[in-house]
């Protein structure tokens, strides 16, 4: 995405962006109203019923003499976390501009699967800062429940997803409906398919309905149920123990 950097400068340079969105909005910690931010960043927010995707982002002409209004259009959603995810996804989308300057990069010579991929990690550092979260996430011992109630407007996945742009090594497993869905580490090389505790760990929070803690040699694993009318998801955070080389 962007050559000759490493993926430290990029993220460097994303929550740089993202910390002077937030002080300008008077944000100063969890959880992040992203309807605060886009109001301070003077954008409208309005619902569309009619769109078929969750969000999307235009310029509206105002009265005569007047420059083009950014706006965002939401889609109604009965979950808060999907609209401001889609919401953060635009801001975003708007401001991803601000990226690419502060690394050095022309905006007009990027191409849209680049302002896509800032886009989206935009929104998740949004809705989840990385100077926060990382304080927050050790202080809470990794505890997927206990940050959800911290960063109430980000979901249980863009939490866990976010456990693994963390130093700390992990591997982050999510089951839905007994079938699984995800499986990454931020360990270098091959993720290992799920250890016989980890597979028993998930088994027990999907059965039990709470969350559950084990340990197998070089790994200690915590999961944590996310189950609705007619959906069971289980989230799964493996703590990698490394081994010394040499």
């Amino acid at each position: 995405m962007f050559p000759g950097m490493t993926c430290e400068e990029i993220s460097a340079g994303l929550d740089a962006v993202v910390m002077q969105i937030l002080d300008d909005a008077g944000i100063d910690g969890p959880p992040v109203d992203a309807l605060c931010v886009a109001r301070s960043l003077g954008i409208t927010v309005a619902e569309d019923e009619r769109q078929q995707g969750r969000a999307r982002y235009v310029r509206l002409g105002g009265r005569r003499g007047r420059s083009m209004r950014a706006t965002v259009l939401l889609r109604p959603e009965p979950r808060i976390e999907r609209r401001h995810w889609a919401l953060a996804h635009e801001i975003g989308e708007h401001l991803a501009h601000r990226v690419f300057a502060g690394l050095g990069t022309d905006p007009r010579e990027t191409s849209p699967m680049a302002r896509e991929a800032v886009a989206s990690q935009m929104a998740g550092r949004l809705l989840v800062p990385t100077s926060w979260f990382g304080p927050d996430a050790r202080l809470l011992g990794w505890d997927l429940l206990a940050l959800k109630s911290r960063y109430q407007t980000a979901s249980h996945e863009l939490i866990a997803r976010r456990m693994l742009e963390m130093p700390v090594p992990a591997i982050i497993t999510i089951f839905d409906q007994g079938q699984l869905y995800f499986r990454r580490s931020n360990v270098p090389g091959r993720v290992p398919a799920p250890s016989s505790a980890e597979v028993h760990c998930w088994q027990r929070v999907h059965d039990r309905g709470r969350p559950e803690r084990a340990t197998d040699a070089l790994l200690t694993i915590q999961g944590w149920p996310v189950h609705e009318e007619g959906w069971k998801r289980e989230i799964l955070r493996t703590d990698v123990e490394l081994e010394p080389v040499g």
